[in-house]
């Protein structure tokens, strides 16, 4: 857990986990909200609409890089197999006009967050992401950030995905980290999990510091949630030409999502 600030106006939000339903008092999403003023849109349309907007990140090898980050806390244990599974669209997409490689990132228990090399292949993400066992704690969202910084210093990554339901660091110090990763280029897309009010703000912040995107989702939403993944490992590997062509070929949700792009 990350040591809140003891100095400002205002108090450093704590929420904690206690509440299994994870919604948060009127009075602590006041005071985050003070904290960081932030964009409210949780819509697919304005998620794909945002990467609409982004510079290409495609490379002249068609190679994408995206770091797949998790919430591997005890709450997220239900969604954890649906993202094993959905993880395997990115690849197969991808295969389509490149190559994607991978690295998963997670967080769980007492400050333990752990990083993976980086995988080429669905098959070897997914045994990586079974022999993960969710285990109750706080989120580190902000060792994610630093993660990724760490790696697109060595070697640039296109994109970072982050997936959870809970935001519990204090807003500043993750937003600073965020900031970094923003001037480096690296968008970050947050998948939020539920409708936690605290969360919803917190990642707003990281995806616009990081030009990245926002959206909601839950677990009667895996079809959207799959075609998110599929067109954040398109943008990364063939950058936003590839992404447009990718809307106006595919039928169902894309179509639906391309057309709104369009207006």
């Amino acid at each position: 857990m990350i040591n809140k600030k003891s100095s400002g106006s205002m108090p450093p939000v704590n929420p904690g986990r206690l509440n299994p339903n994870r919604n948060s008092s009127q009075d602590q999403i006041t005071d985050f909200l003070n904290k960081g003023q932030i964009s409210s849109s949780n819509e697919i349309a304005a998620f794909l609409g945002k990467v609409k907007t982004m510079h290409s990140a495609g490379h002249e090898d068609r190679t994408g890089r995206i770091m797949f980050a998790m919430d591997a806390t005890a709450s997220r244990e239900p969604s954890w197999d649906q993202a094993c599974h959905l993880q395997s669209e990115m690849f197969l997409e991808a295969l389509n006009i490149g190559k994607l490689e991978v690295q998963l990132a997670y967080f769980r228990g007492y400050g333990e967050f752990r990083a993976t090399k980086w995988l080429s292949n669905s098959k070897s993400l997914l045994n990586s992401m079974l022999q993960v066992r969710c285990l109750g704690g706080q989120t580190q969202i902000e060792k994610v950030l630093k993660q990724a910084l760490k790696e697109t210093q060595q070697r640039k990554v296109q994109a970072v995905i982050i997936i959870g339901d809970a935001f519990e660091e204090d807003i500043d110090i993750v937003s600073h980290a965020a900031g970094e990763l923003g001037m480096l280029g690296v968008p970050v897309f947050c998948f939020h999990e539920g409708n936690d009010p605290l969360a919803k703000i917190g990642f707003n912040q990281i995806a616009k510091l990081t030009k990245g995107a926002y959206c909601s989702f839950n677990s009667n939403s895996a079809s959207q949630l799959r075609e998110l993944l599929k067109a954040v490992a398109i943008f990364a590997v063939g950058g936003l030409k590839e992404l447009q062509s990718y809307s106006k070929a595919k039928k169902g949700e894309a179509l639906k999502i391309s057309n709104q792009i369009k207006r």
